[in-house]
C-alpha cells in the first residue's frame, strides 16, 4: 500500500510542478489540473479503502464527479477564449478586457 501512496503523492507533485512551469497555453494548464484531481482521487480512494468505513466510499465518487465538471468547464472556457481571442495563449487573456 505504501507504494501506491508514494505513487499518488509523486503524481500530485509532478502535475503541480507542471502546472507552475507550463502556463503558456491553456491546454497544458488544464491537463495539469486534471492530473492533480486524478491523483487526489487516487489518494482519497486509498484512504477510504484503508479506513474500511462504508460512508467514506462516497467521497472519492463525489470528487471524481466534481473533477469531470471542472474539466468540462475548462474545455468550454478554452473553446470560448480561442473563438474570441484567436489563440489559447494565457497572456492574451486579460481579466479587465471586455
Amino acid at each position: 500500500m505504501m507504494s501506491l501512496h508514494f505513487a499518488s503523492m509523486c503524481a500530485f507533485i509532478i502535475t503541480t510542478t507542471g502546472f507552475l512551469l507550463h502556463q503558456v497555453h491553456l491546454i497544458p494548464t488544464l491537463l495539469c489540473l486534471e492530473g492533480m484531481m486524478l491523483s487526489l482521487f487516487m489518494a482519497l480512494s486509498l484512504w477510504s479503502i484503508e479506513l474500511n468505513i462504508p460512508p467514506s466510499l462516497i467521497t472519492p465518487t463525489l470528487m471524481l464527479s466534481f473533477s469531470a465538471c471542472e474539466a468540462s468547464m475548462g474545455l468550454s472556457l478554452l473553446v470560448a477564449s480561442s473563438r474570441t481571442h484567436g489563440s489559447s495563449h494565457l497572456q492574451n487573456l486579460h481579466l479587465l478586457q471586455c
